[in-house]
């Protein structure tokens, strides 16, 4: 048995219930055991037995369905991109080129009562528009009918065909309907409206969708193209992909790593905070481990390579992402799951209707049971039905960009109004990322004097260490003219030494200061403790004798944060911090802004499975973050919320984005999502009901009764009514 894992593209897929299908489809084919789709990229993850099936037995079964497997050979980051790129542009023609022939039908059928040949004019451009930049609802409704289902396509199909069906009929034999006493009205702008706006919103849909495969492709961006390899002696820049491990590997300043590997000789300071998500670099020494794609920030160093290809960190991080994402159920949009009862239902009712009508109706029983036919198909046409969620949605989502929340798709508000546990990743998300200082002590005997600080300035402008640009800056507005040092020793992770004027001065730890004899006074002491409970960073200066002072060294906490936190509690939701911070500091932060739950010491994958695990317990997770290490929980979360100030990847592996990267607008997006999901299910509950209304009466239920018989033309008039309400009530989201 050869069991084959492999993921492909699939075409045509626009909802949720079509990714159910093309599983339900693929795991029906003999030989395959294991299906995943992912429709945020449009494709799927099959697991099949090759010696049972392959990918064109799958292929054929999905194209009875609608539905194409892309199975020739392609490389993710290349010709997905390529492909994605085409679909979008042809969407995107549809849509223009079916409102723009739209619009004429709109404004002949609305404004110009009177006009030679008007209902041949419309007609024809009806045909265009539907025939082709519609033609996929027909097809695909066709194929599922074949197969007794159905989706929006079929609705669509259903509502637009028969009032186009109808009107054409009218247009061309006027005379039926005039000899019998009834109008022969038409209703071709019913049908082009409709097709233009579902059009657009499947448009708008799949660009949204199409940025999350994006994330992916920017982190196999980050990849390093070449790596400086020392073999027999000799200096070769080769190929990543030629790289193995064990090779000797020399890293110069300001040039990422290339792979997984451990330090040999030198050391530098690497900035892993695509990793880590910390935002200061990290010394490495002989024997430490760096791992590929960080960023080298100063000296030079050798290394062994030691995970290589598909075994890096970061190669690991992309498949945790696809992985996270094709694991996400899909989330069932009412109006999807509704629709597979509701078409057989209204066609059972059309047919059933005509049949009553004509064998016990009044003379002539055809033209009576035809126009019943045709105004229950039409008045049922599922125009609030499919403008239910994307007018809200469109709304909704553009009053939220004006309040610095983009929200990428009708999902994601659902799952936000319906998390109960928000998980904030710390640096970046709570704090600004950025290290700067605290808070400054001198001895009482130097307050005043003014030449410590200067000494201390001196002595961090020429250090490498990543923690001396925040003393500088902290510095620089004082525009102190920096001394030079006769002498000028640095001792990697303890400090620096230097001598002014003859005279040894020593900053760095604490430790490092009193192994050079300098004592530290009581008041310093308590000080010191003091900011250590603080989980700060902290600066010893000192001469040989005595402890100078000191300067506390710390990452801001957002001033919106515990504000946030405690809103967020006063709406129900439990509040967890993630990060890959020491124990002490997270506990520290967690305490200042209010959480009472916090995990440290977390790399990327632990990220993901505290998130695994939370909704493993049955909690809807919402997952705010900002770097790359956060991505795999972003993508894995029901709900990835990304900073926007944080990275690019972080965002596009996320479905909202905080703009300004403020906590408060986590607060608003929370908020905001439970309005537009009230909007939403206010719509579907009012479209839902018109049709259980409208439905019988335009059946003829009241004629026995009242003698009352619903027109087509008021039929058609009830059905516009009903999308205008949805609209209007979708609109107070403005």
């Amino acid at each position: 048995m050869a069991i084959v894992r492999q993921t492909y593209p699939v075409t045509g897929m626009t909802c949720a219930s079509c990714a159910s299908s093309v599983e339900r489809t693929l795991s029906s084919v003999e030989g395959v055991r294991k299906v995943s789709v992912n429709l945020a990229s449009n494709s799927v993850m099959v697991e099949f037995d090759e010696e049972k099936t392959g990918p064109e037995s799958m292929r054929s079964s999905l194209d009875d369905l609608g539905y194409g497997l892309v199975t020739e050979s392609f490389t993710y980051q290349d010709d997905t991109g390529i492909q994605e790129n085409h679909q979008l542009r042809q969407a995107r023609q549809n849509t223009l080129w079916a409102i723009i022939l739209s619009i004429p039908v709109f404004i002949m059928a609305m404004l110009m009562p009177v006009f030679p040949y008007k209902n041949w004019i419309m007609m024809a451009l009806t045909l265009v528009v539907m025939g082709w930049f519609g033609r996929e609802f027909f097809i695909v409704a066709w194929k599922r009918l074949r197969h007794g289902s159905a989706n929006m396509d079929t609705l669509v199909a259903l509502g637009t065909g028969s009032a186009f069906l109808f009107s054409a009929f009218n247009t061309v034999f006027p005379g039926f309907l005039l000899t019998h006493g009834l109008e022969p009205h038409v209703y071709f702008e019913s049908a082009v409206v409709i097709i233009s706006l579902v059009l657009l919103g499947r448009y708008l849909e799949h660009r949204a969708r199409r940025n999350t495969s994006l994330s992916i492709r920017k982190l196999m961006g980050l990849r390093v193209k070449t790596a400086r390899v020392i073999r027999n002696g000799l200096e070769t820049e080769i190929l990543l992909e030629e790289v193995v491990t064990g090779d000797n590997i020399l890293i110069r300043p300001g040039e990422r790593i290339p792979v997984d590997g451990k330090v040999t000789e030198g050391g530098s300071y690497v900035d892993e905070s695509m990793i880590t998500g910390e935002p200061l670099p990290v010394e490495k020494r002989e024997g430490d481990t760096v791992i590929g794609a960080t960023l080298n920030t100063t000296g030079s160093f050798r290394m062994r390579a030691g995970k290589v290809g598909a075994e890096t960190m970061l190669s690991q991080i992309i498949r945790l992402i696809q992985e996270a994402q094709g694991s996400k159920p899909p989330i069932q949009r009412l109006a999807d799951r509704i629709a597979g009862i509701f078409v057989p239902v209204v066609l059972a009712i059309a047919l059933v209707s005509f049949t009553i009508w004509y064998v016990f109706g009044p003379s002539p029983q055809l033209t009576y049971a035809f126009v019943i036919l045709v105004t229950v198909l039409i008045i049922a046409c599922p125009c609030a039905m499919g403008l239910a969620t994307p007018t809200a949605v469109m709304a909704g989502v553009g009053r939220a960009a004006e309040m610095g929340i983009l929200i990428r798709d009708a999902a994601s508000i659902e799952m936000l109004n319906r998390a109960d546990v928000i998980v904030l990743d710390k640096t970046g998300t709570m704090t600004e990322g950025k290290p700067s200082v605290r808070d400054v002590f001198w001895d009482t005997e130097t307050i005043g004097q003014g030449m410590p600080e200067r000494i201390l300035f001196s002595m961090e402008s020429l250090s490498e260490h990543p923690l001396a640009r925040a003393v500088l800056d902290y510095y620089q507005p004082k525009t102190i003219r920096p001394l030079i040092p006769s002498e000028f020793t640095a001792h990697p992770g303890m400090g620096i030494r230097a001598v002014f004027d003859k005279k040894l001065y020593i900053a760095g730890k604490k430790a490092f200061i009193e192994e050079a004899g300098a004592a530290v006074s009581t008041e310093m002491e308590n000080k010191y403790l003091e900011w250590i409970h603080n989980a700060w960073t902290i600066i010893f200066l000192a001469d040989d004798t005595r402890a100078l002072g000191m300067v506390a060294i710390s990452d801001h906490v957002k001033d919106s944060a515990a504000g946030a936190v405690q809103a967020l509690k006063r709406m129900g939701r439990n509040v967890v911090m993630l990060t890959g911070d020491h124990e002490t500091g997270a506990a520290a932060l967690a305490r200042q802004v209010g959480i009472d739950s916090c995990c440290s010491d977390l790399m990327p994958a632990g990220k993901l499975d505290f998130i695994r695990d939370l909704q493993q317990k049955g909690h809807i997770v919402a997952m705010v973050g900002d770097g790359i290490n956060d991505a795999p929980a972003l993508a894995q979360a029901n709900v990835g919320i990304a900073i926007g100030t944080g990275t690019d990847i972080a965002m596009e592996s996320a479905q909202i984005t905080l703009i300004h990267g403020d906590l408060e607008k986590l607060v608003q997006a929370v908020g905001y999502s439970g309005r537009i999901v009230r909007i939403i299910r206010q719509n579907l509950f009012w479209a839902f009901f018109y049709n259980a209304v409208s439905i019988p009466i335009a059946a003829g239920i009241l004629f026995p009764f009242t003698g009352f018989l619903l027109n087509p033309m008021i039929a058609g008039a009830a059905m516009a009514f009903s999308s205008v309400s949805v609209v209007g009530n979708s609109l107070r989201l403005k």
